[in-house]
């Protein structure tokens, strides 16, 4: 089982901590830290690029950074979900193009868990950048 708590502060700011121990802060109003619905995206950026990584490593890709971005949509009535998100995926390296789209396949059909809950109300799509192309 994961256990995670948020402890208010002040205003709308909470103080989240999860079983990894690491504090981060969540605020409302996005003064004093991400907005919840901001560490979503981040969260799903950081799984995404996660399984990337680890697949290209496998793969013996000789990539030299990744960035993962979202673009993303909400619904105008609450509880205002994603509803359409767009990943673009930078890589830096002479990876094969083949093998990095395998990869980001792969995440998005099998591995990332982030993108198995929102794919549930949003429609997500990928873009891949090549860093070092041309």
């Amino acid at each position: 089982m994961n256990t995670a708590k948020a402890t208010w502060i002040d205003h709308q700011r909470f103080t989240g901590i999860a079983d990894s121990g690491h504090a981060i802060s969540v605020d409302g109003d996005k003064a004093g830290g991400n907005s919840p619905m901001e560490l979503v995206l981040i969260g799903l950026c950081g799984c995404t690029g996660y399984d990337v990584i680890s697949i290209l490593k496998k793969k013996h890709e000789p990539f030299t950074n990744l960035e993962v971005r979202a673009e993303a949509e909400r619904s105008a009535d609450p509880p205002s979900v994603y509803t359409k998100i767009k990943l673009i995926y930078r890589v830096g390296g002479k990876v094969s193009p083949k093998a990095v789209e395998d990869a980001v396949r792969l995440s998005e059909e099998k591995y990332c868990s982030i993108s198995a809950m929102l794919q549930k109300t949003a429609e997500i799509t990928t873009e891949i950048e090549y860093a070092d192309a041309g």
